[in-house]
């Protein structure tokens, strides 16, 4: 698989040139949003975390979303029209929370 390569009688190494420089990856931050009920939110974060995107500790703290984030919003985060008729967690009686993870991700 890797194959040794020797230096030559003068010293010389018989390596190609490195004519080309990887590029550096720069860091972002993107911040994510899970809206839905406490136990959907916990299984989220604790699938992410299986996954190894996230640690548990770095999300804050579920908070009661607001009202207009809960109309047009899935529970997923997803946006959805006000009037699409479907069912979301705030129309069928049930709190809608919300947990937010900022990360630094690394973009090539």
């Amino acid at each position: 698989m890797f194959e040794y390569l020797d230096p030559d009688a003068s010293g010389a190494s018989n390596l190609p040139p490195s004519s080309h420089r990887t590029p550096h990856p720069r860091p972002e931050r993107v911040r994510h949003m899970i809206y839905g009920s406490l136990a959907a939110i916990d299984r989220t974060i604790k699938i992410l975390h299986a996954l190894g995107y996230a640690d548990p500790n770095d999300w804050g703290d579920p908070i009661p979303a607001p009202p207009s984030a809960a109309e047009t919003r899935s529970s997923s985060g997803a946006e959805m029209p006000a009037s699409s008729g479907a069912e979301t967690p705030a129309s069928s009686g049930a709190e809608t929370w919300m947990a937010i993870l900022t990360k630094t991700v690394l973009i090539e």
